[in-house]
């Protein structure tokens, strides 16, 4: 199956070991994921800005993602398509790439559900048929809420953990 992940969705699976990251691992294993160089350049400056990721990281787990997906051109889409112009692209390479389906958390593009015939999901929708597809998932997930991979305030952490464990320690 083909599928365009949009990128809030490849950015929340770099960013915690939530149902992104099983959703992008379970693509890459089982299915073809459609990535455009429009995709590339804001993973690129999402990895810097929001999760920041060093220079170095960004350029390696690009060129993973890379080799790993196929790269497509976008189609040009009617404008009045969608309420946000910045997911036209999206809608583009799904229709170019013949995907089908496409897996996004934005509300601009789910509040469509459907473009010429191709599905817009919600990660946990996803997920939902895809465990419906595969027995083998349905051990595998309810994906526990994870601390952030980026998230640099160890003593924090430390804090939580001690009141599970019910230390009143500082």
């Amino acid at each position: 199956m083909k599928i365009v992940l949009d990128t809030n969705v490849i950015v929340a699976a770099f960013a915690s070991r939530g149902l992104s990251h099983l959703i992008l691992r379970r693509c890459l294993e089982k299915h073809e994921l459609i990535l455009s160089p429009h995709i590339i350049q804001e993973l690129e400056a999402a990895f810097i800005r929001k999760l920041k990721m060093p220079l170095e990281k960004v350029r390696l787990n690009i060129d993973s993602l890379v080799k790993a997906c196929s790269l497509r051109d976008a189609s040009s889409v009617d404008p009045s398509v969608c309420r946000d112009p910045e997911d036209l692209s999206i809608l583009g390479l799904a229709l170019h790439s013949k995907a089908n389906v496409i897996v996004s958390g934005d509300e601009d593009l789910l509040v469509i559900r459907s473009f010429q015939g191709i599905p817009i999901r919600s990660p946990r929708e996803f997920w939902e048929l895809e465990r419906k597809k595969d027995p083998s998932l349905l051990g595998r997930m309810e994906p526990l809420t994870s601390k952030k991979v980026h998230d640099k305030n160890p003593r924090k952490f430390r804090l939580i953990r001690n009141k599970r464990v019910g230390t009143n320690k500082r």
